[in-house]
Order: structure tokens, then sequence, then C-alpha cells
């Protein structure tokens, strides 16, 4: 799995794609949908209970938020929402130097830990989708991961091999628990098969986010690999909020820009946070 995605992640790096790779990324993106609509179907019926009512919570007016000048997403040295490395002394910091516990693989993987914490606490709460006028599906929250990883991993090839690296670990972490999300969606039999086909859905994805943001791609390029990606299950309807993809398109490329702002420490530690959706309005974002 690590030599895939390093491979992925060589073929990301490069300055300028080619036309194949985009057609690549364009194919792949709606890579069997019917056999993703199928997880969304079993994914609703095993989690009715967890369901919560779109727009109960949160009133947006789309055409007002995401304007703002972005900002680094680093937390404050006193957020309580930090997680730090605990500092032993004598003996005990002995012992777990011993076990590795401050090598530099190690401290790479809780890192990574913590980043993914912060992509499934923006992904599994109720505000992405209330502001996005999202059902809550198998399918939806698989294209809102893959985003919200897409981030992540975009913000750490910009620190050379050791993002890399680091994006090797969440990656990893990523596909268990997106692997735990499928079985619990009922699928157990082929469970090796359909990683597989969400694992070609995924990098399909990235390619078509990385290649919607360069500076050559056409002016709705993003608005339509985000449409297409999360929004319609064929690819071929329209949206029937004017304001809905233009919104999402701004909070992609704020996020993005947000991301490359926020220093490494707070990248390799995982102590940033996405944008908070739970109180959105035109004057906070």
């Amino acid at each position: 799995m690590l030599t895939r995605w390093s491979r992925a992640i060589s073929q990301l790096t490069r300055v300028n794609y080619s036309q194949k790779n985009s057609e690549l990324g364009r194919h792949l993106c709606s890579f069997k949908v019917e056999k993703l609509l199928l997880v969304c179907l079993l994914h609703e019926f095993d989690s009715k209970q967890d369901s919560f009512t779109l727009g109960s919570s949160i009133v947006v007016n789309l055409n007002k938020v995401f304007w703002s000048k972005p900002h680094s997403l680093a937390l404050a040295p006193d957020s309580p929402f930090r997680v730090e490395d605990p500092q032993y002394e004598g003996l005990k910091r002995f012992l777990f130097k011993l076990m590795l516990f401050y090598s530099k693989q190690s401290k790479s993987i809780r890192g990574a830990n913590v980043i993914y914490r912060r992509v499934i606490h923006q992904v599994d709460r109720p505000a992405i989708y209330d502001v996005f006028s999202l059902e809550k599906t198998f399918k939806t929250t698989f294209s809102l991961l893959v985003i919200h990883m897409w981030f992540c991993l975009r913000r750490l090839k910009q620190e050379d091999k050791e993002g890399v690296e680091l994006g090797q670990y969440l990656y990893e972490i990523y596909n268990h628990d997106v692997e735990l999300r499928v079985s619990k969606a009922g699928v157990n039999l082929l469970l090796i098969k359909w990683m597989k086909d969400l694992e070609k859905i995924f990098y399909g994805n990235i390619v078509a986010y990385d290649s919607a943001m360069l500076p050559e791609a056409k002016q709705d390029e993003l608005q339509n690999v985000i449409w297409r990606n999360v929004f319609s299950d064929d690819g071929t309807s329209t949206p029937t909020d004017a304001a809905l993809l233009p919104a999402m398109s701004r909070y992609v490329r704020r996020e993005c820009n947000c991301l490359s702002l926020t220093d490494r420490e707070a990248m390799f530690s995982g102590n940033f946070m996405f944008t908070s959706l739970g109180s959105t309005t035109a004057d906070t974002v």
C-alpha cells in the first residue's frame, strides 16, 4: 500500500499534468458509481439511528460565506484542543526512549493520527452536511473524507520528503478507517474488492482536484469536479441551488490557502483545525 501511495505522490508532485492524467482523473472520479450507491443504501439502513435533519440547526446564505481572507489554521499555544507529546523525565523518559517512543517514526505515526482526527472531526459532524445541503450517506461521507485528506496531503507535499513520508502514514490510517466504515455498512464478503475500488476512486479524485487547481485549469473546473465527486450520482444532473457549487468551491480553495499558511510544526503535530462550520456566518468565514 505504501508503495502505491508513493507512486501516486510522485505522479502528483510533477509541475505540469499531462492531458492523459487529466482524463484519468475525470474517468476515475466517477468510477463504478453504482457500487457506491449500493454502499450508500447499506449505510443508511445500518445508521438510521444516527441520522439528523438537514438544515435543522444552521441556516446559511451561501452567497455570503467563505469570502474572508485566508489565515493559518494552527492552534494557539493555549488552545485546549492542542495535542502535545508527554515530556517525561528521569527513568521514565529513559525507558520511553528505549522503546523508541521519541523516534522519528513514532512521532510521525502519532502526528498522522492527530491529523486524521482533525479530518474526521470536520467530516463526521452535522455542520458540513447542513451548510452544503448534503444527505449523510456513505457516498457523501467518503467524498468529504477524500477532499479533506487531499487538503492535508497537498499541504504535506510542500514539506518535501518528510511531508511525503508523513502523508504515507496518514493514508494508512485513513485506509484502515474506510475499511471499518465499509464493514460497518454491511459489506463483508467482498471487502477486499470494495477497498480496491475505493482506492482507485481516491486516487482519481485527488488527481482531478489537483488538476482543477492548476493555473491553466478552466475557471469552472473545480466546481465541475466537486459536483461530480460529491453531489451528483451520474455526473450529468445539475444542482438545484445555483449558489451551492460556488460556495463549496470557495471553501475548498480557502482551506487550501489556509493550510498553506499553516506552519510546518502545526501540520506535523496535527495542531491545527479546519474552519469551523458550526456557526457559519458571513462575518466569520
